[in-house]
């Protein structure tokens, strides 16, 4: 299990979230059996971010995003997925970054069963298909990444070239969306695909 690796600590969280961004590439996330370098990450910057979930302050479903850094924002989007997010920067701040997708590299097995017909490229390609392949819900909002004991963890990776980071616009959202605050590394077939936002019809949401 990747658990050889060292966890990252507090102070690579407490910085701002542009300078956390692009280090988490091919940062390792664990949970229980299964484990997913990061290959596409996304930031969102508090309330100078309209797209942020905290750009119109704290609530009951963003409060982690309020918190001290290195923990988890869990929600519910869609009336179906859930997303994960890792919280940086000063407490207050409500900065955070997206964990959009990753190349499973513990676990194969039990994420194919949780993600069932897809292809490995598959299994955590895009932000609701790596909760699912790594089981993450709502349960674990708030888990301290930075402790070793915790369910939920995030590992020191071996890092990626600059010659292999690319950056561009983040996926779906309408507000501030020419900002390059979406990072990948380029040519890896478990990034996403990249798409604009589009108008959808409101579900209910029980987040």
């Amino acid at each position: 299990m990747a658990s050889y690796r060292a966890v990252l600590d507090r102070e690579f969280f407490d910085r701002p979230v542009l300078d956390v961004l692009p280090d988490l590439l091919g940062a390792v996330v664990v949970h229980g059996e299964v484990a997913v370098r990061l290959t596409e990450v996304e930031a969102y910057d508090g309330a100078d971010d309209p797209a942020s979930h905290a750009f119109r302050g704290p609530t009951p479903r963003n409060a982690v995003m309020f918190g001290p850094p290195g923990h988890a924002y869990v929600y519910f989007t869609y009336g179906m997925h859930f997303c994960v997010n890792l919280v940086c920067g000063e407490a207050g701040r409500a900065a955070a970054v997206l964990l959009r997708a990753g190349e499973v590299v513990e676990g194969a097995e039990l994420a194919r069963l949780r993600r069932a017909g897809a292809r490995d490229r598959d299994l955590a390609r895009g932000p609701a298909r790596l909760t699912k392949a790594l089981g993450i819900d709502r349960a674990l909002d708030g888990a301290d990444v930075c402790d070793p004991r915790s369910p939920l963890r995030v590992l020191r990776g071996d890092g990626v070239p600059a010659t292999r980071v690319a950056t561009g616009p983040r996926v779906g959202v309408s507000a501030a969306a020419d900002r390059p605050w979406r990072w990948w590394v380029d040519g890896d077939p478990t990034v996403s695909t990249y798409r604009p936002h589009a108008r959808r019809r409101r579900r209910t949401e029980t987040a």
